[in-house]
């Protein structure tokens, strides 16, 4: 119903950068086409006047395993953007992850939500290429009172988002008002404005490897989550490399045209993480029973992120 309404409501190139996936979007189509094909083995007779939906993540405890995933430019979809998010959040008491690509500050964010959020890091190419400034993104992240930085691995060698551009072919407003030419964001996004430049940095972007975790570990005492991971091999080298959890994601489809959807990646992941990190899962959650087949496949949270951006 939410999706109905946005796609009258909203110019056609932001809708379109809500829809896109990557290709030919199967792994798009798969992440719903995973849940759907799960089956739950559902008993009776049991009590259930008394439930409890609540994790608990790093010594904070949630009502529910919910968590308002980070998606970027939300003032493209409503002029309140990532503080109407923040609001709503609030009143549920949800666990929000502020992109860094947020169309609002870290700080105005934390001050709508009434609790330092989840700082989500991009680094080259959609964030910075330097240290310096990636240094400085974290400290700011840091100096807002972010209990935790989630690093995001999934889009180092950016995606092929076709649906995203025939929808952009379809809006006849001028966008260079907030576009600069050739389809680069303008700096008005507040968390990548001011940085300091610094020597680009080959570590932080296509050549990027797991030695730029440790570097990054050390300027902040933040939890540090990476996101992006697929893989039982690459939970492994999470644990390796001392993360203290794991984000199991392809983007909603939008990073990767693997094909394979979270939920299928889900148990090889929990298997090589065992007890040892919390996991969180996201793409393709629309419903209670998607959630209920991720917490029992081992998840401890389930993000959402379309849906709520449907909503605002």
């Amino acid at each position: 119903d939410l999706q109905r309404v946005a796609e009258a409501n909203v110019p056609p190139a932001h809708f379109g950068y809500i829809m896109t996936g990557v290709d030919g979007e199967s792994t798009y189509r798969h992440n719903r086409e995973g849940l759907e094909r799960l089956r739950l083995r559902a008993r009776r007779l049991v009590d259930v006047s008394q439930l409890d939906t609540s994790v608990e993540l790093f010594g904070r405890r949630w009502p529910t395993p919910i968590v308002v995933a980070p998606c970027g430019s939300q003032r493209a979809f409503h002029p309140d953007g990532e503080l109407a998010t923040a609001r709503a959040a609030a009143a549920l008491d949800h666990l929000q992850v502020l992109s860094t690509v947020s169309s609002t500050s870290v700080e105005e964010v934390n001050e709508a939500r009434g609790e330092p959020v989840w700082y989500q890091l991009y680094l080259a190419p959609v964030g910075p290429g330097s240290w310096e400034g990636a240094t400085a993104l974290i400290q700011r992240s840091v100096d807002a009172g972010c209990p935790t930085l989630v690093y995001t691995v999934d889009l180092q060698g950016g995606s092929n988002r076709l649906t995203g551009q025939r929808w952009e072919r379809l809006d006849d407003r001028d966008c260079t008002s907030c576009h600069r030419v050739g389809g680069q964001a303008h700096p008005v996004k507040p968390m990548l404005r001011d940085l300091p430049r610094g020597e680009p940095d080959p570590g932080l972007g296509r050549s990027t490897t797991w030695d730029t975790l440790p570097r990054l570990r050390d300027v902040t005492d933040q939890n540090f989550v990476v996101k992006g991971i697929m893989t039982g091999e690459d939970a492994e080298l999470c644990v390796r490399y001392g993360v203290d959890a794991i984000w199991v994601s392809n983007h909603g489809g939008r990073s990767e045209g693997s094909g394979r959807a979270t939920i299928d990646a889900l148990p090889e992941i929990v298997e090589a993480a065992g007890s040892r990190l919390p996991i969180i899962v996201d793409s393709g959650f629309r419903r209670g029973s998607d959630i209920v087949k991720a917490l029992a496949l081992g998840a401890t949270a389930v993000a959402v992120g379309r849906p709520y951006l449907w909503g605002l």
